[in-house]
């Protein structure tokens, strides 16, 4: 049977390209003539060629960096915020084209393609607000006529590697706090999703433009590969890295943060799990499996890719799954309709196959997962029926793959889902409150992002984003994650005439 793709729109990829990057003002000298190609995974064109970063480039970009910090520190909170809020503003004027650069560019469909640009207008907002609570704390101290309080500084500038996925949201994450908190962004975006990284710059500049005090340097793209990131991770100026990627990337670049000291905000593999529990509402679970596993192609850190099923609900709602998985329309992101898109190359097509195939032999059950014919790498979603929980399920496979498995007892599921390595994302689908509680308690998931009732993805931007164990245990967004930008000093301030000395030491003279 030959499997086919949803109509796909009628103007080409690289068309739809260069209109796109001419309507959000990026010059075309900086994605022309270049010596790397950018493919798009929607038609499998190449859309454009743009130029590595050499050394020097590297180099003088961090220099630039530090320089603008040097002023840009001593910006008071609230204006830094002013210059966000403009950016923010440039973003929504460009909502709709730069959505369309993003599903051009890493194949999501146009939904998520504006909802990820929507994540980057709202924390955007949400860093205005939070450069007038750059808080610090007044300390309980033993000594009379004394203060002691702790006070927070910008660290200094901030390297942001990004990856395909999430070509421009993971950056505004970073970029929004890093700015109001003090410090310049060195941004290397995934070698494949290059031009989102380009747009935003041009949004940037536009935003430095109105504010009128920006330093020079505050934000800049270096395109480029591996090399690239680790002369970052490398650079005694960037006192920060920030990294998106897989966990290989995560185990490589570490150590080299490690060994000069810097912090690392690592944000890597994520085997995220979900549990239907016998009192589950099957509606509302259906709803939230099948975007949780499905959406973006099974190409998001939160996706989920194994499920644990009640036995006493298995056989009622696996069916309703499986007719999901068989009606949803795979195709041209672009399309109307269309809710799977492409996978961002063939590399990746290749380690589904492979993956599918090593359940097989485990003694799953395959439902879907063929390549459709066309141009670009499509394939439907996977839905495997799995004995146990067996060595491929514990593997991040970063397609779109579901394992499903009976299970008996609360504790045997919850067992199952923290025995992944990683520790990104987690769900429970329960009425019981006793269930959903314990599955939130110390007892319960051990990730950094666990819910009820709700898929593991689709994270807001008011909390803090990260995982743990092989997730790198970074946090970005919202809640207290601003603190790593920045640094702490504890301070003591004596406003009498005495010295007395903590813990009651006597040293007189």
């Amino acid at each position: 049977m030959t499997l086919s793709l949803q109509p796909a729109p009628a103007l080409g990829a690289a068309a739809d390209v260069a209109a796109t990057l001419e309507r959000l003002g990026v010059a075309p000298a900086r994605w022309t003539g270049g010596d790397r190609d950018v493919v798009s995974p929607v038609t499998g064109e190449v859309v454009a060629q743009v130029r590595d970063a050499d050394p020097e480039a590297v180099d003088g970009a961090v220099a630039r960096a530090h320089e603008a910090w040097l002023s840009w520190r001593k910006v008071p909170g609230p204006r830094r915020g002013e210059l966000v809020r403009l950016l923010g503003e440039e973003l929504r004027d460009a909502k709709t084209d730069l959505a369309r650069l993003v599903t051009l560019e890493a194949g999501k469909v146009t939904s998520e393609g504006l909802g990820e640009v929507q994540e980057m207008i709202d924390i955007c907002d949400y860093a205005v607000g939070l450069s007038r609570q750059l808080f610090g704390l007044t300390i309980a101290t033993e000594r009379p006529d004394h203060r002691m309080m702790e006070t927070w500084h910008p660290l200094g500038p901030i390297g942001v590697i990004t990856a395909f996925n999430f070509p421009v949201a993971v950056w505004s994450w970073n970029a929004a706090l890093a700015l109001v908190c003090g410090d310049p962004v060195v941004w290397k975006p995934s070698e494949k999703t290059p031009l989102t990284a380009l747009a935003v710059q041009a949004a940037f500049e536009r935003a430095a433009a109105r504010f009128g005090e920006a330093s020079a340097g505050l934000s800049c793209v270096l395109i480029g590969g591996r090399e690239v990131g680790e002369a970052l991770a490398d650079d005694p100026r960037l006192p920060l890295i920030s990294a998106t990627g897989s966990t290989a990337m995560g185990r490589a670049i570490g150590p080299r943060l490690a060994k000069r000291f810097a912090r690392a905000l690592l944000e890597l593999g994520g085997n995220n799990a979900a549990i239907v529990a016998p009192s589950a509402d099957l509606d509302l679970t259906l709803r939230g499996v099948a975007f949780a596993a499905m959406g973006t192609a099974g190409q998001r850190c939160t996706s989920l890719r194994r499920l644990f099923i009640h036995e006493d609900v298995y056989d009622a709602f696996l069916p309703r799954l499986k007719a999901a998985y068989a009606s949803v329309a795979v195709g041209d992101p672009r399309a109307e309709g269309v809710l799977v898109g492409p996978l961002i190359d063939e590399a990746a097509a290749q380690a589904m196959a492979r993956a599918l195939d090593e359940a097989k032999a485990g003694g799953g059950v395959v439902h879907g997962g063929q390549r459709l014919e066309g141009a670009g790498v499509y394939v439907r979603p996977a839905l495997v029926e799995m004995p146990d929980q067996g060595e491929v399920m514990l593997r991040e496979t970063f397609a779109p793959i579901l394992y499903v498995v009976r299970y008996g007892e609360l504790d045997e599921a919850i067992a199952a889902q923290n025995a992944a390595p990683q520790g990104l994302s987690s769900a429970i689908f329960t009425l019981d409150l006793r269930e959903a509680e314990r599955f939130l308690s110390a007892e319960g998931s051990d990730c950094g992002i666990a819910n009820v009732n709700i898929g593991p993805s689709g994270a807001e931007i008011g909390g803090a984003f990260g995982g743990e164990k092989e997730t790198g245990g970074g946090r970005e967004a919202g809640s207290d994650a601003w603190k790593a930008y920045m640094r702490r000093a504890t301070n003591t301030v004596n406003y009498g005439a005495t010295l007395p000395l903590a813990q009651g030491v006597r040293f007189d003279i």
